[in-house]
């Protein structure tokens, strides 16, 4: 049997609290939530434990607090088979929390905090650790640590992805270049480029990569470049329940699948499949399915 695929996610780390609510109400209001729980997450770490969950090999690489947050972090990533080794304490600072809301439609209103006093220098970075691994994932959360890595992995001869989602024009100008595998959602793609129309900005931004360019659509599935044309896989149709994390599920399992060796067709039908799993469960990437569910669920649409 063949190791595991394994792949280092680089990118903002925080614990989030999920209420789960009827309505989203206009302030000022109070509402009582219906259900709650508590996540360790992040775009690169949700995409990370999806990549395990599924059936790969994740590593971490993150900075947190000076606090006992942050061993709690450490803590609930290990008990999910990450290496938590890669969390690097900043010290004299907090850890970043979030709290969401998320409504009977499965949209969510999201509050992240993140310490102003981190430092934001990459030099920790284990970088020749990268040539044990197969692939290196970013979200453009810390866009410091994502280039500094990107460009070792490149160095390195280690494929890069890229989440590119909506950040400042500037950050997806330095970043979504570095990434072999530049997987947006729609709306940072249009972020990117300015345009309105995804299958428009996708045609652009190919004109600039060598390799792979796509955008996660939601419900509407993954659009990509091939040969020169526009192809698209649409996302299973689902009863959705919570769409948090939906897109970092995809991330994760779109990498685990192309690293397996699925055609790129192959690989998006399989992450849309987990991606539309994960929403019919209330949670963020805690909903995030089996690689047995997602094979089952293929074969029934089938």
């Amino acid at each position: 049997m063949a190791p595991p695929k394994r792949m280092v996610a680089l990118g903002a780390i925080c614990t989030t609290a999920i209420f789960q609510v009827q309505h989203i109400p206009s302030a000022p209001a109070k509402i009582l939530a219906s259900n709650r729980c508590t996540v360790v997450d992040g775009m690169a770490i949700s995409a990370a434990c999806a990549f395990q969950k599924l059936g790969g090999q994740a590593t971490v690489w993150a900075r947190v607090g000076d606090d006992p947050e942050a061993q709690a972090m450490r803590q609930a990533l290990a008990a999910e088979g990450i290496d938590p080794n890669g969390l690097f304490t900043v010290k004299g600072t907090q850890s970043s929390h979030a709290c969401v809301v998320v409504d009977a439609q499965g949209q969510r209103l999201v509050v992240p905090f993140h310490d102003p006093q981190v430092d934001t220098s990459a030099s920790w970075l284990p970088l020749q650790d990268l040539s044990n691994v197969d692939l290196l994932h970013c979200d453009v959360r810390w866009p410091e640590g994502a280039e500094t890595a990107l460009r070792a992995a490149q160095a390195q001869g280690v494929l890069t992805m890229v989440d590119g989602d909506v950040a400042p024009q500037e950050v997806l100008q330095r970043l979504m270049p570095l990434a072999d595998y530049a997987v947006f959602s729609d709306a940072g793609l249009l972020a990117y480029t300015g345009l309105h129309n995804v299958q428009e900005a996708l045609r652009t931004v190919a004109q600039q990569h060598s390799r792979h360019v796509g955008a996660s659509c939601g419900e509407d599935g993954y659009y990509w470049i091939e040969n020169g044309q526009i192809a698209h896989v649409p996302a299973p149709r689902v009863d959705v329940v919570d769409t948090l994390a939906a897109g970092d599920v995809f991330h994760g399992a779109f990498a685990l699948a192309v690293l397996e060796g699925q055609d790129i067709t192959s690989a998006a039908r399989f992450a849309c499949t987990a991606a539309s799993l994960k929403c019919t469960r209330f949670g963020g990437r805690l909903g995030c399915p089996s690689r047995a569910e997602v094979l089952l669920a293929l074969e029934q649409s089938s």
